[in-house]
């Protein structure tokens, strides 16, 4: 039985239909054919009350992977980490600190994203993602590799 995964894209100018999302739905296809069941990506605005909220109602839905695109810079209103972390009760900081690592490829800039991972009680996996294209398509790699075995520990399997 495949896993399941789901997207949360965090951009205001998406959420208000003034830019398309383009990192969500790349974001889904990956996971899909890494081998995950995976719904269409929601649209949220940025803010870290709107990505807990999102967070918890995706975690609600069960366990699995859930990918955040976005919101992770510095900008005034990028606050998906601070969201996140209310979320998580384990933090990985190696799947964050390897997703910049492997950004770094495409861009110096891959170093100041702030992007969170870590797991929401009782077996979900969390993991925050720069919005750029670029950085989906490498994270997605990188969590295409993790994850699986992640998600078996959790679920109680052996390491």
């Amino acid at each position: 039985m495949p896993h399941v995964a789901r997207v949360i894209t965090v951009s205001d100018r998406s959420a208000a239909g003034l830019r398309e999302d383009r990192g969500g739905p790349l974001a889904v296809s990956l996971l899909r054919d890494a081998g995950f069941e995976c719904a269409e990506a929601t649209v949220v605005p940025d803010g870290a009350d709107s990505v807990e909220g999102a967070l918890r109602d995706a975690v609600a839905a069960g366990p699995g992977l859930v990918v955040t695109t976005g919101g992770t810079g510095i900008a005034p209103r990028d606050r998906t980490p601070e969201g996140t972390a209310r979320v998580l009760d384990r933090e990985l900081p190696g799947i964050a600190e390897e997703l910049r690592r492997r950004g770094l490829a495409d861009t110096p800039l891959a170093v100041i994203s702030r992007g969170l991972a870590g797991i929401a009680d009782p077996g979900t996996l969390v993991v925050n993602l720069p919005g750029s294209t670029r950085a989906v398509a490498s994270g997605i790699a990188v969590l295409a590799e993790l994850a699986p075995h992640v998600l078996d520990q959790l679920a109680g399997g052996d390491h």
